[in-house]
């Protein structure tokens, strides 16, 4: 398979802005965990597949590795080069890595993984990967303990379909996968804190499902999500709210 899914093509195209304003950054302490899990440092090279606008491309920067950004949207990819010019950036997919057998350290996909879980991108992964070298899978995932956060959720479910999303545990079925090590597991806390239009309704609006919609039912969306933050105590009248994540962290070897 080396197509991209209609949502993401469609949704992603449509949402570049979007999705940059409305999704949170990482924690700090995945710094630490891209340089003693992945053995991120310099001289060692990194693909960020499916790396989208950019907004994962920067931690990996900071750990001074050179960074090869892949991605098949061409609006994101876009954003990305315009943001950090001077990453290397290629047109390309999980299923079809525009670079040589053996040639790079380590791969990440940040929010990416679930649009490609298919033993045909680990093999393609595993291609590139030199002997030795690391996969990583980040997601932040809504802390929905929280009430209203939970509300929200339920806001946009009904549109899901058959979207591919973390949340749905979907990704992990290729795994175990003959010549990568167990997965490893971290978690780390997160929030996003900032405007609510930001914060909360560009995030429903950046939601792949949500941007592939005619803009009337997108307008339907949005808002429902302002009368839920005009109506939790949380949220309510603030310049300024948090929505609460947890960033999750795999990683397994090439063996």
């Amino acid at each position: 398979m080396n197509t991209i899914h209609q949502a993401a093509a469609v949704g992603f195209a449509a949402k570049a802005d979007s999705y940059v304003r409305g999704r949170p950054d990482y924690p700090p302490e995945l710094d630490v965990w891209l340089r003693e899990e992945l053995h991120l440092a310099p001289g060692k090279t990194v693909v960020d597949l499916g790396a989208g606008t950019g907004k994962f491309t920067l931690r990996l920067m900071t750990t001074c590795a050179k960074v090869i950004a892949v991605e098949p949207v061409a609006q994101m990819l876009q954003k990305l080069a315009e943001k950090h010019p001077d990453v290397t950036t290629k047109d390309g997919t999980a299923e079809s890595i525009p670079l040589a057998d053996n040639s790079v350290d380590a791969v990440v996909c940040a929010q990416a993984f679930h649009w490609f879980a298919t033993k045909a991108a680990l093999t393609e992964i595993h291609r590139v990967l030199k002997p030795g070298g690391h996969l990583g899978l980040i997601w932040n995932t809504r802390d929905e303990s929280i009430p209203w956060v939970a509300k929200l959720g339920r806001i946009f479910a009904p549109y899901e379909g058959g979207t591919p999303r973390h949340s749905s545990g979907e990704w992990k079925k290729p795994f175990p996968f003959n010549g990568f090590s167990a997965l490893k597991q971290q978690r780390f806390a997160n929030s996003h804190v900032g405007a609510p239009e930001n914060v909360i309704v560009n995030r429903v609006l950046s939601t792949s499902f949500i941007a592939a919609l005619p803009a009337d039912e997108q307008e339907k969306v949005a808002a429902r999500v302002r009368t839920l933050i005009a109506s939790e105590p949380s949220t309510a009248g603030k310049s300024e709210v948090t929505l609460p994540y947890e960033t999750a962290a795999y990683s397994c070897i090439k063996t």
